[in-house]
């Protein structure tokens, strides 16, 4: 081996360039401490072939008189530059990742660009010999003039930089420039790109990004606003709107407790009262469907308190309906019954009024009747693991009760009133008549029992415990 190196240098080096460049091809897809690691092998045997041979990077190639070699050998001493450049920017690449992630590959992509120009610049000064004074007071001018002529663009890199050194966002973000919102994509030299809600791509130049005003959605991480607005009558009186939003915001229990949901009265005119809910969600991924299901319980519990949204127009319930009536016409389990049937069942439901705190039904309990809420917020508790956890809350519509009713199944959960609640019970001895006469609705209270049962075995479920990391750094913490 030693006689090969001695005998053909110039081809060994060429041959280990090779190899380089085919190993970095083959690890491809591997994690960038290989290829850091491959790399730094492959320079430093390069660097003690050219030391060892006398093809000292610092100074002119060797064998001047053999023009072959000396070609040869000054090839190779401006690729050990070129070379090392690229193992440095390889490193501080790896580095980099590795504190600062995605966010910081334009300022790797700029360091990267002068380490290079000043690798060039040396193997010019050191191997080729030239006058470097000259060549950088030439390329000084030619950087003037090609710097007037790219200002726009070297306008967005810098901000770019400056972006990416300040981190008002990074990849992922969900974020607002100038009124232009979507998920940030990519951050790269020119512009920052946007997938916006309508899954359209937005490109934002990055000079642009850097003096306009930015929203960040995704900051800080575990807390999202979001809020709706309704619209009553303005002679509804207030008290009894808000009472009925509160409900409805206490309804919905992904809204964070910290800081507290509330309603405002944003406006008030002849043509109607304008009402706000604003919130907070943990996750940005939460704030469609909690906005969706805040409207429907905002609505169900306004019809609760009487109270209709503008935007629903004339109501298609008749006014001079009983309550019991007017909960048949809202509930979706018995919707299905022709007028004159609801008439009839209304007359056999009696309202039960519960405070804030007082049981509905426990646990283990078979029901000889069913409830449905009017007005209020229930609490749903399950057990996992022996501990009591809420499962879920309920609102005006709902039914409690059908497992035993259906096939005389015990609830197997707490039903506590959340707030003051109105239902209506309807006796089992009335009910199974209706549903033996009717099967859409047996078969419709089938299919909520089912999705109940399914819905508590999936909370129930027992979670994995993770597995606790066993490192040298946790090994001394639980010995400190």
């Amino acid at each position: 081996m030693l006689d090969l190196l001695s005998e053909h240098p110039l081809s060994c080096a060429l041959l280990l360039i090779v190899i380089d460049l085919l190993l970095w091809h083959l690890i491809g897809g591997k994690s960038g401490t290989w290829k850091l690691a491959v790399r730094l092998t492959v320079f430093s045997l390069f660097s003690l072939l050219l030391f060892n041979e006398g093809m000292n990077p610092l100074q002119t190639a060797p064998w001047p008189d053999d023009i072959p070699r000396h070609l040869a050998a000054t090839g190779l001493q401006i690729g050990w530059w070129l070379f090392g450049a690229r193992t440095l920017t390889v490193l501080l690449g790896t580095v980099m990742m590795q504190r600062v992630g995605h966010a910081g590959r334009l300022v790797q992509d700029v360091l990267g660009a002068i380490i290079f120009l000043i690798a060039i610049v040396a193997a010019a000064a050191y191997v080729l010999d030239l006058p470097v004074k000259g060549v950088l007071a030439t390329s000084g001018a030619l950087a003037i003039i090609v710097g007037l002529a790219l200002q726009s663009t070297l306008s967005d890199v810098f901000s770019g930089i400056v972006l990416n050194a300040t981190k008002p966002y990074q990849v992922d973000d969900w974020i607002s420039i100038d009124g232009t919102e979507g998920r940030v994509v990519d951050i790269d030299w020119r512009a920052t790109r946007l997938q916006t809600s309508q899954g359209s791509m937005a490109v934002v130049p990055n000079s642009l990004a850097a003096r306009a005003k930015i929203v960040n959605f995704s900051r800080p991480s575990d807390m999202h606003g979001l809020s709706i607005s309704v619209q009553v009558s303005p002679h509804s009186r207030p008290q009894v709107v808000i009472e009925a939003l509160e409900r409805a915001m206490l309804g919905c229990r992904a809204l964070l407790p910290s800081p507290a949901p509330c309603v405002t009265l944003k406006s008030s005119s002849a043509e109607g009262a304008e009402y706000e809910i604003n919130g907070f969600v943990v996750s940005m991924d939460e704030k469609r469907g909690v906005r969706n299901q805040l409207y429907d319980l905002a609505f169900r519990h306004l019809r609760a308190s009487g109270v209709s949204l503008l935007s629903s127009g004339e109501s298609a319930t008749p006014v001079n309906l009983s309550r019991p009536r007017r909960l048949l016409e809202s509930s979706s389990i018995f919707s299905t019954l022709r007028s004159e049937e609801k008439d009839t069942f209304s007359e056999n439901m009696q309202a039960q009024t519960f405070r804030a705190g007082s049981e509905i039904m426990a646990r283990g309990e078979v029901s000889d009747h069913l409830f449905i809420i009017e007005s209020g917020v229930v609490s749903v508790t399950l057990l996992r693991g022996g501990v009591p956890l809420e499962a879920g809350r309920m609102g005006p519509g709902e039914v409690i009760g059908e497992a035993g009713v259906l096939a005389d199944l015990a609830v197997v959960a707490d039903f506590t009133a959340k707030t003051d609640c109105v239902l209506y019970r309807i006796e089992n001895e009335y009910l199974k008549p209706c549903l033996e006469a009717r099967h859409d609705i047996g078969e419709a209270m089938k299919n909520l029992l089912d999705h109940r049962l399914s819905a508590v075995q999936r909370f129930t479920r027992e979670v994995p415990k993770p597995v606790e990391k066993r490192g040298f750094m946790q090994w001394l913490r639980n010995r400190a």
